[in-house]
């Protein structure tokens, strides 16, 4: 399945109820499951975002169902991306004229 990375930032109304984010976290997981995806990896970081996730998911659609999903809750916003693998980028590469 492709890979994806997703750059998250807590909202106001996620930093307030900040303790309750180990729970929406299970949920999260619990929702890429429904859809057929897998939260892989999950960081709190310091810096310009709040979170890293890496996850895999059958196409593009299902990760913006996802995104969408989440941040409708109103904790966070998303921003994501489609991350190719070593053996991917090796096999683009390659494939140049």
């Amino acid at each position: 399945m492709p890979t994806y990375i997703s750059l998250i930032k807590y909202t106001q109304k996620g930093v307030e109820k900040v303790k309750e984010s180990p729970k929406r976290l299970d949920a999260a997981k619990k929702a890429f499951k429904g859809v057929g995806a897998e939260l892989k990896e999950f960081f709190l970081v310091m810096g310009q975002y709040d979170i890293i996730l890496v996850s895999e998911a059958p196409d593009d659609e299902t990760v913006a169902k996802i995104a969408l999903t989440l941040g409708s809750l109103g904790n966070v916003r998303t921003e994501s991306f489609r991350a190719f693998k070593e053996d991917e980028y090796r096999k683009i590469v390659a494939s140049l004229p």
